[in-house]
């Protein structure tokens, strides 16, 4: 991956909804030679996938929470986590804990069901968060424009 490609990524990261003219124009390239990068980074998944920003609190959901479980019943407890709907990230872990999930809840009382609701699989260790000092850094971006 070369300086232009990394400079596609920083872009797209920044806005993923830039029209391939504008994206061109940035990196220097053409629309075509710009589609043709950009195709390229996502046939090697690089590029993923592209996904709308959603603010929990527009939707009423004031409390984010990541909770650190330690656990014997991996399999159980990933699937629980699957298919519960207030667990938005669920990541496997080395070190003391097993795994580290991300939900996002209604309300204070919902969250201590799911933390209830996990206490068979387990040890939870859970921290609130009451604001984002840092909400999103580009992978790219020490890269210059």
């Amino acid at each position: 991956m070369d300086e232009i490609d990394q400079n596609i990524l920083k872009h797209l990261q920044e806005n993923a909804r830039i029209s391939m003219t504008e994206l061109g124009k940035r990196v220097g390239l053409s629309t075509p030679a710009t589609n043709e990068r950009v195709k390229k980074l996502e046939d090697k998944e690089v590029i993923k996938g592209y996904r709308a920003i959603i603010d929990p609190e527009k939707l009423n959901k004031n409390v984010t929470a990541y909770i650190l479980f330690d656990t014997k019943q991996g399999k159980k407890f990933r699937d629980f986590c699957k298919e519960h709907p207030i667990v938005i990230e669920c990541h496997r872990l080395a070190g003391q804990y097993s795994y580290l999930v991300k939900v996002v809840a209604e309300s204070v009382k919902i969250l201590e069901e799911f933390i209830d609701a996990t206490l068979p699989f387990g040890e939870p260790s859970t921290l609130i968060k009451l604001s984002s000092v840092v909400e999103f850094k580009s992978l790219t971006n020490d890269l210059k424009t």
